[in-house]
């Protein structure tokens, strides 16, 4: 049975945290002991006083491990490290580090996964590529792409070069994010071109609305917002927005998990025709899951008084946000926000692991090198 193997993607972005929290998953539900290594992290969290990556912090969380930093999360390159290490390489030991959590959890674990960081190169000012760093650990890479056909099979070959320049093994393949019905299109081309490269293709991932909903907490982050009302409620995730200017009728009536966004000076009468519509239409519940309250792009406009709209905020426990930012300007916020993968989204979660388990090839991938 497979003993190791790195995960990395094409790029950022492309669902590499997810899908290997939806293998780690899928392996223990089949009885594998498996362990986890973020190897090298960018992103650096100090929860419960251990400082290690957050894709780290995340895994303990979910897999319900007692964290240790320098066997989950050995080398960080935070800020100022990569000049650091550029003027002295000497005064660093990041692959010892890399080395020595591998042989504690390989002792310890059946499987062990290795998180990888970024895009191939990511590491490369270090000597910690990717590649580099999947080849100092002995282990096969299976790459993460994300769904089309000629752009993943470019982006699948740039790749493949990368890890056959340091000699390291691409165990296949898994595509990320293809619309439900091109799936049979994308299987049957890039699945030949694979097959020319040598590149087994493990599984083709659909698309998935859900998965990028934001929640609120990581939009009032993205708007410099602050909580006004409900700050319990800041794990409701939005789907769509609902502008306050011009309340939409059918979108009331035919949506959820709206994002209320509007001016001081429209909020109660934006509640009010959300309430009449409700009240005419026979809505149970609210179809709003936040608010956001703007204001004229350099602060924010206080509210004088909320007490008209605050019951409906209370009864439905709805999570009222202020922001400096006008209401586009919160908009281009909210848009260009890349949604991770958190502790705070485990329906995200759950549904990584089902459509892993569901599309992607395991019985492959343990039984790699037999």
């Amino acid at each position: 049975m497979l003993k190791k193997v790195y995960i990395a993607a094409s790029s950022q972005h492309v669902g590499k945290t997810t899908s290997t929290l939806g293998l780690v998953a899928a392996f223990r539900n089949r009885g594998v002991d498996v362990g986890y290594c973020k190897p090298v992290g960018q992103e650096v969290q100090e929860i419960g006083g251990q400082l290690a990556d957050k894709d780290a912090h995340l895994f303990a969380k979910v897999m319900g491990f007692a964290l240790a930093s320098e066997i989950h999360s050995p080398v960080i390159l935070s800020k100022g490290v990569t000049t650091a290490f550029l003027d002295d390489p000497g005064a660093y030991d990041f692959a010892d580090r890399i080395c020595r959590a591998s042989e504690v959890l390989q002792a310890k674990h059946e499987l062990v996964i290795y998180e990888g960081t970024g895009h191939p190169g990511v590491g490369t000012v270090v000597g910690l590529s990717n590649a580099d760093v999947a080849k100092l650990l002995g282990a096969p890479v299976i790459l993460i792409v994300e769904g089309g056909v000629g752009n993943t099979i470019d982006r699948a070959a740039l790749c493949q070069a990368k890890f056959i320049e340091k000699g390291v093994p691409v165990l296949g393949v898994i595509v990320n994010k293809v619309f439900p019905e091109k799936m049979d299109k994308v299987r049957h081309y890039v699945g030949n071109k694979f097959a020319e490269m040598g590149l087994p293709l493990l599984g083709i991932l659909p698309y998935e609305k859900i998965m990028s909903y934001p929640i609120m907490l990581t939009i009032m982050n993205a708007v410099q917002g602050r909580v006004v009302a409900n700050e319990g409620s800041l794990d409701n995730w939005m789907e769509d927005f609902l502008s306050g200017s011009l309340v939409d009728t059918e979108k009331l009536l035919h949506s959820r998990n709206l994002l209320l966004i509007v001016s001081p000076k429209r909020i109660f009468s934006a509640i009010q025709k959300i309430q009449e519509t409700a009240l005419v239409h026979g809505i149970e519940g609210t179809p709003l899951s936040g608010i956001i309250v703007t204001g004229d792009g350099l602060h924010e406009i206080p509210v004088k008084d909320y007490s008209r709209v605050h019951s409906y905020f209370e009864e439905h426990r709805l999570p009222v946000m202020a922001t400096p930012f006008d209401p586009l300007g919160a908009v281009i916020k909210i848009s260009k926000i890349e949604v991770k993968i958190n502790p705070r989204t485990p329906w995200k979660a759950e549904r990584a692991v089902e459509l892993i388990g569901k599309h992607v090839d395991l019985d492959a991938i343990l039984r790699y090198g037999e």
